[in-house]
């Protein structure tokens, strides 16, 4: 299952963007606050209960400066997943999207789909007001 969020527009560099990023802390900032949970992070790795779901938890695994951050399901995750963030600098703003890929089972696909596509884009429009 592959979803991938709708892209944003931040008024910062791509630098300021990906170093923002790349500090799982400052994710709380980008979840809905009404729908999580048992919020623990640090900077490489971000764990959280979704209201009414699952715990969640994104490891950093790799990074490629300013313009990708791949993480990976951490632990608690219920399922394996990869997630990359792409930042694409574009005269001084930055074009930003997730593409979450997993290997789940066609049930939990009904199930997550939605909520998932629903979350990454939500990140996506947290991030522009936080940072613009």
């Amino acid at each position: 299952m592959k979803i991938e969020s709708k892209k944003g527009l931040i008024n910062r560099s791509s630098k300021e963007v990906f170093d923002y990023l790349s500090d799982m802390n400052n994710f709380v900032n980008l979840l809905p606050k009404d729908k999580i949970s048992d919020w623990e992070a640090d900077k490489q790795q971000c764990s959280f209960k979704i209201q009414g779901a699952t715990t969640i938890s994104f490891v950093i695994e790799s990074k490629e400066e300013p313009s990708h951050i791949h993480m990976v399901s951490g632990e608690r995750s219920p399922f394996k997943f990869d997630l990359n963030v792409y930042l694409e600098e574009q005269e001084g703003k930055t074009l930003g999207y997730q593409v979450f890929d997993a290997d789940i089972n066609m049930f939990m696909k009904m199930m997550v789909e939605k909520p998932l596509q629903n979350l990454f884009d939500y990140i996506v429009e947290q991030l522009e007001k936080e940072l613009n």
